[in-house]
């Protein structure tokens, strides 16, 4: 007789600038410990009260190089041509296999990295779900990168970033329409909750 049974979920969450996806990933985790932040690793220097494997794995870029050459990595991105940051595969496979869900924000070409990877290891495809997030309109996901501040060329590059994001969205389990703070986070705690429940 089948039974609903709980397992661990890696939720990857993505979307343009803008729509919300970092404060919702923030907001889950402040409000159920039981879902953790993936740490990711980077390049840069650590700044004063950060702390190794807390904030981030800390890598030389030797380092860095050295587990790319070993496929140590999930996925991973250089940030404004300096710094490269990246998500370790024992710092996702490491917590789900102590049972412990995950979230991370991150862009369209990481959750492509993430995915094709998953093709290949049933532990992480069976722990993964899909999220893109974005404003119901243009107009909308315009009106809130001009909100905060940003400079207007800024803006349309943003924008121009945006629109070509917006073209990968069918490929996500999930699609977060964003409205108001308290509607994004509910959709958010429904698709956790049922990605956490399968049939056994």
């Amino acid at each position: 007789m089948s039974a609903a049974s709980s397992h661990p979920v890696f939720i990857l969450i993505a979307g343009p600038a803008g729509s919300g996806k970092t404060t919702l990933c923030e907001r889950l985790v402040a409000e159920h410990p039981e879902i953790e932040r993936v740490v990711t690793a980077t390049t840069r220097p650590m700044r004063p009260g950060e702390i190794d494997g807390v904030h981030y794995h800390f890598l030389t870029n030797e380092r860095f190089d050295t587990a790319l050459a070993r496929g140590e990595f999930l996925e991973w991105a250089c940030v404004h041509g300096k710094n490269r940051y990246g998500t370790l595969r024992r710092a996702v496979s490491d917590r789900l296999a102590a049972g412990k869900s995950l979230i991370a924000a991150i862009d369209v070409q990481g959750v492509r990295s993430v995915c094709a990877v998953a093709e290949q290891d049933a532990a992480l495809r069976r722990a993964l779900t899909t999220v893109f997030v974005a404003p119901a309109t243009i107009d909308e996901l315009r009106a809130r990168l001009a909100g905060r501040g940003d400079d207007p060329a800024d803006v349309d590059r943003r924008m121009q970033t945006a629109l070509e994001e917006l073209r990968e969205a069918d490929r996500y389990a999930h699609r977060i329409a964003s409205t108001t703070r308290e509607a994004d986070y509910a959709a958010l705690l429904a698709i956790w909750r049922a990605a956490q429940t399968s049939v056994a």
